[in-house]
């Protein structure tokens, strides 16, 4: 099979909303009258972001999961994505299951593939998105104010506990079969929060998705807005697989793990109970985690008070 009868057969799609997709040099778009774009990409490489033995099904849906995740975040609707990739080898099979997963996520949240471009080469995926929103809507990282709420969605750390079990930093004691099939699923199968976007919008003062862990990121809002965060260890949503593990590890992958693909967003203490109500509407969980302060930088606090993980940040590609 050559390039191009590969493009044909896995990627070409009809469209119904672009003018042009896949086939041409440039797909051809668009975007509804009055409305913003917002644009975003990830790429995942072979043994940084994924493992080389992961289910391809589960990859495609990985790749595609963490870009819905960045509109998620900005409260935009999804639109339109590329998908470039190179493979090694042209597998079928590989190819096949790949595209199912990829596809299936793309289709729930009424995404189009309009182009990409397929390479020879290490294992390594790149998708662009693009989704819609009113001008003035999007959820930016630059507002958060002193005196807002920090909350999280979902739980955290499970993403995190996988990672670490499969590299051997986990003794296996303390991490049952269950909540390791339960870890992993975090890990490959992360869920991107487009309703709660879409939703936040007029509510939250900030957001953005939890990739490189819950420390590292936030701090990202804080820079932005010029202020600082506290968090309360005690109050962190922290996944359930995780209860038999020592609260260090816990503290680690709930706080600097990464790999989670919740939103951290900040609102005005006044939304409590809006936030509530919404949480219940959505059927997930929406928890209060800390406070946005005058400070520099991000804590984690215990009930008393004392600091957790001291000096500890989220994951750094080119970190020593």
């Amino acid at each position: 099979m050559s390039e191009f009868d590969l493009i044909a057969r896995y990627f070409a799609r009809p469209t119904r909303h672009a003018v042009l997709g896949v086939g041409d040099d440039c797909a051809l778009l668009a975007p509804t009258p009055g409305m913003q774009l917002a644009i975003s990409a990830d790429m995942l490489v072979e043994g940084r972001h994924f493992f080389a033995d992961v289910d391809p099904c589960r990859l495609g849906h990985k790749a595609l999961a963490v870009n819905l995740s960045d509109l998620a975040a900005m409260g935009a609707k999804p639109a339109w994505c590329t998908l470039s990739i190179a493979l090694p080898s042209l597998n079928e099979n590989w190819v096949a299951a790949f595209c199912t997963g990829f596809f299936a996520l793309a289709n729930a949240h009424g995404l189009e593939l309009v182009g990409g471009d397929t390479t020879r080469g290490p294992l390594t995926i790149a998708v662009q998105i693009a989704g819609e929103l009113p001008p003035g809507c999007a959820i930016r990282r630059d507002g958060a104010q002193v005196g807002d709420d920090i909350w999280v969605s979902g739980t955290l750390g499970a993403a995190a506990v996988a990672v670490m079990a499969r590299t051997g930093r986990l003794d296996d004691a303390g991490l049952d079969a269950l909540a390791g099939m339960q870890c992993v699923d975090r890990l490959d199968l992360p869920t991107p929060r487009i309703e709660l976007g879409l939703a936040l919008r007029g509510i939250a003062t900030a957001a953005l998705d939890i990739s490189d862990g819950l420390l590292g990121d936030l701090a990202h809002i804080c820079r932005r807005s010029s202020c600082g965060a506290q968090i309360i260890w005690p109050l962190l949503p922290v996944h359930p697989a995780l209860v038999a593990l020592p609260e260090a590890i816990r503290q680690e992958a709930a706080l600097a793990g990464g790999d989670d693909y919740e939103l951290c967003f900040t609102a005005a203490a006044s939304r409590r109970n809006e936030l509530q109500a919404l949480s219940q509407q959505l059927c997930l969980p929406l928890t209060h985690i800390g406070v946005i302060d005058a400070a520099t930088g991000v804590r984690a606090v215990d009930a008393s008070g004392q600091p957790v993980l001291p000096g500890k940040t989220g994951f750094d590609h080119f970190a020593a």
